[in-house]
């Protein structure tokens, strides 16, 4: 899959629908950009921007954007709720898909660097970026905001990275950095700016002071008013989901308010997100109100719902996730095609795909039968008693299937590594060593794929076993379909490891692979066999 890189720059302009619309066509008129979102705020006089590209793309992008910018905005006059130093008042790059975030430092170092050449304005490097530890942090670049940095730039600690010390008045400075994905998540409450603010200084990192740090970590917060909304709210950045998700922060903000109070009535999400972050939160009230869910669609409404996500707008999955809005360069994927075309394309005169994309969509049908026939036995009243025992049977096969459906493509990739380094250069010695090690690397990732594939079917044979003795009967043959479709992948991925094998030149790696394939072939005859023998016994 191609590079892709996420380009999130702040504009301070939300009011003015023209110059919204200028700065959004410099991105979206860019070659090889592909404007994904615009979020304008009338009251904190601000417009957020989302795009994504290769990295060469988005520092282009970004600077056409700027470049209108430079001619529209006029931060003397500017005024909104939103702290900002800058016309363009700052400039994440973030890596996506197959980008390192090295590779987005270097973009926003060239950013920087070509910004500040061009329009001759003062630019701080952060974040990843920073090549000064007090720069790390974006609210420590942006104290004293726009109004402050005449006196700023008198200080020898905070010259800027790239251009001018001198105070360009229609332009303030501007922060081009690297970060991983930021979510700028809001939490609306009937009530003041005051009282809202207090509630984010309890749960933000910062909190008050060093003496009194809030509850949450990688949490930046404030507390404003929204006029168009005519409610107040916890303005917060979640620097790392991982660390703080976003339910932590709504059932924080809930937890305080009760306190106070104040009625909280839903949330909002600036800009895009990242589906895990859905599904984690997905995951925390599943588990606190005992709910089953499978389907990823499912468990984002479920979020959409319990964070009140719909609250000010109608919030969009395909509009607002950006997993769901970087599909578009995968309609080539095996996975994407119909069966028809799926199955000719493995009868084509190509060595990809073959075996392993086979045994892969083999193992992914095993796997989806077994949650078929646990779903097929949950939720009917004269197998209600098996109703807990479905609910840890079936998320086993349906999430496995979901890993065995993206093998189809990885294990044609994976060979197709291999097939790539044996084209290269072969003139010298050094041209040879080279290729030898890409293609020994590339037959272990070969190997890698199929191997995984037999591992994620041996989690399967308990379940297997336990759903043959108590699922329903009526779905008896699917079960025994089931088991050998799980066999016949393992049999396949058997075979696909063997063959790439033979050509590894290091012996230890070899004989340890091939004793951990053997096993697991060995165990799926095993279990398959008796899988069929519970099934055989059982009648309807």
């Amino acid at each position: 899959m191609s590079q892709l890189v996420e380009c999130v720059p702040n504009f301070s302009e939300g009011r003015n629908g023209k110059v919204i619309d200028a700065i959004a066509n410099a991105i979206s008129s860019t070659e090889g950009c592909l404007l994904l979102d615009v979020d304008p705020g009338p009251s904190t006089n601000r417009t957020v921007y989302t795009f994504v590209g290769s990295p060469l793309a988005v520092v282009e992008g970004a600077l056409h954007a700027a470049k209108v910018a430079y001619e529209l905005i006029d931060m003397a006059q500017h005024k909104g709720e939103h702290p900002r130093m800058g016309a363009l008042d700052v400039c994440p790059f973030i890596p996506v898909r197959n980008v390192t975030m090295e590779e987005c430092v270097n973009c926003a170092n060239q950013f920087g660097k070509r910004l500040a050449e061009d329009l001759g304005v003062p630019v701080y490097l952060y974040g990843e970026a920073a090549q000064q530890e007090n720069r790390r942090l974006l609210p420590s670049i942006r104290a004293g905001e726009y109004e402050g940095l005449q006196d700023k730039f008198k200080k020898p600690e905070w010259v800027p990275d790239f251009g001018p010390t001198s105070f360009v008045s229609s332009w303030g400075a501007t922060a081009s950095g690297a970060r991983k994905f930021l979510i700028a998540y809001n939490v609306n409450l009937l009530t003041t700016k005051e009282l809202a603010h207090r509630i984010a200084l309890n749960i933000r990192e910062q909190g008050r002071s060093k003496d009194e740090p809030g509850r949450l970590k990688k949490v930046q917060g404030m507390g404003w008013y929204l006029d168009e909304a005519n409610l107040a709210q916890v303005s917060t950045n979640l620097l790392d989901f991982e660390v703080t998700p976003l339910h932590a922060v709504y059932e924080e903000v809930c937890k305080d308010a009760k306190e106070l109070t104040l009625p909280v009535v839903g949330s909002q999400i600036v800009g895009l997100l990242p589906l895990q972050a859905i599904l984690d939160s997905a995951d925390f009230y599943m588990q606190k109100e005992n709910l089953f869910l499978l389907e990823e669609e499912h468990k984002v409404r479920l979020v959409i719902s319990r964070l009140g996500l719909d609250s000010l707008a109608p919030f969009n999955p395909k509009e607002r996730i950006i997993d769901y809005m970087v599909q578009g360069d995968e309609e080539g994927c095996l996975i994407n095609r119909s069966l028809r075309s799926f199955i000719q394309s493995v009868g084509a005169r190509s060595p990809a795909p073959g075996g392993g994309s086979v045994s892969a969509a083999v193992s992914a049908m095993g796997a989806a039968l077994g949650s078929m026939v646990g779903l097929m036995t949950y939720g009917k009243r004269q197998f209600e008693e098996l109703d807990g025992k479905m609910r840890k049977l079936i998320p086993p096969f349906y999430h496995t299937m979901k890993e065995l459906i993206s093998m189809v493509d990885a294990d044609a990739n994976a060979f197709n590594s291999y097939m790539d380094a044996m084209k290269l250069p072969k003139n010298t010695p050094e041209e040879k060593e080279s290729r030898e090690v890409a293609m020994q690397a590339g037959l272990k990732k070969a190997i890698a794929v199929p191997l995984s594939l037999a591992e994620k079917v041996d989690t399967l044979w308990p379940s297997l076993e336990e759903l043959a003795t108590c699922g329903n009967v009526s779905c008896k043959s699917d079960l025994q379909v089931a088991a050998k479709a799980l066999e016949t992948g393992v049999f396949g991925a058997y075979y696909n490891v063997l063959i790439n094998l033979k050509d590894v030149k290091d012996e230890t790696f070899k004989s340890q692979i091939q004793d951990k394939v053997s096993a697991l072939l060995e165990n799926a005859k095993k279990n398959s066999a008796v899988v069929l023998e519970l099934l055989e016994g059982r009648r309807e």
